[in-house]
């Protein structure tokens, strides 16, 4: 098939959108939350009209909250991000917002984060995402065992690995660019992506090993070929489905959820990329290494 002949092109394209993430990530940073960084969290919604955005920024520097940030959500409400607050502070920066007797308001939402808290779920995400990977590899290796040649179980664990890098790279890379919040949500968005992203990979992977037994061919890179062909379809379909879900989901769903579907899309249309276009002609590509090592 096409895919594992002209490997070397799907290389290069994920290569220059992975090397253009990193470069966006470490230029830009991410938005980290108050889920890691500590602060408060304010959301409320106007019941009628809302006072100008400006306004409310001028108040609210006014009144000594230098460092919070407002950002319009809706129609009629906005969100707050500041530095931790006592209850007297949450209580004057509520009355801060009123403006006048004209502007009646409803607070939807309030959490206070201390920074200890927010380093150690920071902490906690980046085991739980290394520990995630870390089972991956060696599940394959396990599932695979049965698998020696032309490629070790190990180097279906190592393929899986750099396919799910890339699957995560990508949807930070994004997040970095937009400049969106990174919190404990996104978080798990990126943990379902990488369940996701091995799902579609150990279908190709097994379809590839019983391929093999079934001696379908001598040439491993045509295996691999057909056993793309065979498989691409279904990994195409599922994919198209999740995304209609999740566009449902964006469009129609509430502001909590809206960057929740957009970080899942992005991962299950990179997932479905790498799954079909690198996992596949990684393993035809270490094949080819080990033979011209002999």
């Amino acid at each position: 098939m096409f895919i594992a002949k002209y490997r070397k092109i799907f290389y290069i394209v994920s290569t220059l959108v992975i090397v253009a993430c990193i470069f966006i990530i470490f230029n830009k940073g991410l938005n980290l939350g108050i889920d890691f960084t500590g602060g408060a969290l304010l959301e409320v919604e106007y019941s009628d009209d809302m006072p100008d955005i400006e306004l409310l920024r001028k108040n609210v520097n006014e009144a000594g909250f230098n460092s919070a940030r407002l950002q319009p959500t809706g129609e009629k409400g906005i969100v707050l991000r500041t530095t931790t607050l006592t209850e007297e502070e949450h209580q004057n920066l509520l009355a801060t917002l009123k403006v006048s007797e004209n502007y009646d308001f409803i607070e939807k939402r309030f959490d206070s984060i201390g920074p200890v808290i927010g380093g150690e779920l920071k902490r906690k995400a980046l085991v739980s995402i290394s520990l995630v990977v870390l089972l991956i590899i060696l599940f394959i290796a396990f599932a695979f065992r049965g698998v020696s040649r032309p490629v070790s179980s190990w180097g279906y664990g190592l393929v899986a690995i750099v396919a799910l890098v890339h699957d995560v790279i990508i949807p930070i890379g994004i997040f970095s660019y937009i400049g969106a919040e990174v919190d404990v949500l996104f978080v798990t968005a990126l943990l379902a992506i990488l369940g996701y992203s091995v799902n579609d990979t150990i279908i190709i992977f097994d379809r590839i090993r019983e391929n093999i037994k079934l001696k379908i061919s001598n040439d491993f890179e045509e295996t691999v070929g057909r056993s793309l062909s065979q498989t691409m379809a279904r990994s195409i379909n599922t994919s198209f489905t999740t995304l209609i879900v999740l566009g449902f989901l964006f469009f129609l769903g509430g502001s909590a959820t809206k960057m929740f579907s957009l970080t899942l899309g992005v991962g299950v249309i990179a997932g479905t990329y790498s799954s079909i276009f690198l996992a596949g002609p990684l393993l035809v590509t270490i094949q080819k290494f080990h033979s011209r090592k002999k």
